[in-house]
């Protein structure tokens, strides 16, 4: 088993606590195999509240249960529920900063797509903003109360082990 940490990093101009909308966020990750290295051609969504019975039932449940079509190992992957998920602050804004970790059997995630709706609130007037959705990787919005231009810029995402 390997444990990965999703860490992200983006610019934050006056907003700060970025972070998936809801608890059933659908994350969006590329994903290969360790046994044969064999890539997805897709990405794949994991949700952390949606588990499925792995066949065999050594494990348990599972977020995530792939069968390489390359070498056929079945592979899996579960979110470290004991950790929350982290919002990524004003204090991170151009570095990297860990959101989330999974344990996985059998593969590796190698890529991150923040599609989806993310949440952030201004660092100024602390208005929430609950539908960031990033198109070409940015978000932009006006806070009325602190009358001042937000924005999001998503730069990248790396997995390291955790």
């Amino acid at each position: 088993m390997v444990r990965l940490k999703l860490e992200i990093k983006a610019d934050l101009s006056h907003v700060t606590d970025l972070k998936p909308a809801s608890d059933d966020f659908e994350y969006f990750f590329k994903v290969s195999c360790s046994s044969c290295r064999e890539v997805h051609p897709k990405f794949v969504s994991l949700n952390r509240l949606e588990e499925r019975a792995v066949s065999g039932g050594k494990h348990g449940t599972a977020h995530l249960i792939w069968r390489c079509s390359n070498c056929k190992h079945e592979n899996t992957a579960k979110f470290d529920t004991s950790i929350p998920v982290r919002p990524y602050t004003a204090d991170h804004s151009g570095t990297f900063s860990e959101v989330l970790v999974v344990e996985c059997r059998g593969l590796e995630f190698i890529d991150f797509d923040p599609r989806g709706t993310w949440t952030c609130k201004s660092a100024e007037s602390k208005t929430t903003f609950p539908d960031v959705e990033f198109e070409d990787g940015e978000w932009v919005e006006y806070d009325e109360k602190a009358a001042i231009p937000v924005q999001v810029s998503f730069l990248e995402s790396r997995w390291i082990r955790a």
